[in-house]
């Protein structure tokens, strides 16, 4: 199915359905994904399909990007809500992710000092310590846990090292002592090679409602496909299935938001 990449850095402003209007930053490049995972259901498309041929912009380019954008928006009299890292691959890998999360709270001040800041990880790079410091930094510290099952991990999120773990994932996120939303996909259909990778039964959420358990997250967003995917065996999640889940979620005593 048609898939899409994000230009660099700055993408937007659009409208998110979980965060509101947000401004995106992509760090990587905008001709290429970069990405600890290779997830049949990524937007950008599979790894393969884009492999880099330049280099990530620079930390001082993405400020000088960010600065300009912001001054355009505030001039025009635009609302902004959230700037929100994500983009084509994973953001945390960048380098200079640190510093540059730094000029983005700094521009944020300056510019729409109510507005968040947020990043979107799937988690994998949480336990560098340049990492971890910069996602305890941000508002919206968004980390991606689609289950637990390891079998259903390298069906679906595909982890890029064998080195994966997402018993260490769980216990990096639980470092954040509640400073981090948990972000959950749940869908319908088969992979590629034709493997069930439903994941709203109870085989999937119950244990996956005990990580939610130890991780005590400050939020737990749950959503669903809703644009092309590059396996083109997928479906949603009802919303009887969605809201269910978020149901549980609620009577844990975590608040959570379902996005359809």
């Amino acid at each position: 199915m048609s898939t899409i990449l994000y230009p660099s850095p700055i993408v937007g402003p659009i409208h998110s359905r979980r965060l509101g209007i947000s401004l995106g930053v992509n760090v990587n490049p905008a001709d290429s994904k970069i990405c600890t995972f290779d997830c049949i259901y990524c937007e950008v498309g599979y790894n393969s399909w884009h492999r880099p041929t330049s280099k990530r912009p620079s930390r001082e380019h993405i400020a000088s990007c960010l600065e300009a954008k912001l001054k355009e928006m505030k001039a025009q009299g635009s609302s902004l809500d959230v700037i929100t890292f994500s983009g084509n691959g994973e953001p945390t890998g960048h380098p200079q992710f640190l510093g540059i999360v730094e000029d983005t709270i700094l521009l944020r001040n300056r510019y729409y000092p109510e507005a968040k800041v947020s990043v979107l990880t799937n988690s994998t790079l949480a336990h560098i310590p340049e990492v971890h410091r910069a996602l305890e930094l941000v508002d919206n510290n968004i980390m991606k846990l689609d289950t637990i099952d390891p079998d259903y991990i390298n069906k679906v999120d595909r982890p890029t090292s064998p080195a994966y773990d997402v018993k260490e994932v769980i216990e990096q996120m639980q470092l954040f002592k509640g400073h981090v939303i948990i972000q959950t996909m749940f869908m319908h259909g088969t992979d590629d090679l034709g493997n069930d990778v439903s994941n709203t039964s109870d085989r999937y959420v119950d244990p996956w409602l005990d990580a939610i358990r130890r991780i005590k997250p400050s939020e737990v967003m749950i959503y669903t496909i809703d644009r092309d995917t590059p396996c083109a065996h997928l479906s949603k999640a009802t919303h009887d299935e969605l809201n269910a889940i978020r149901d549980r979620v609620a009577a844990e005593g975590f608040e959570c938001i379902a996005a359809y």
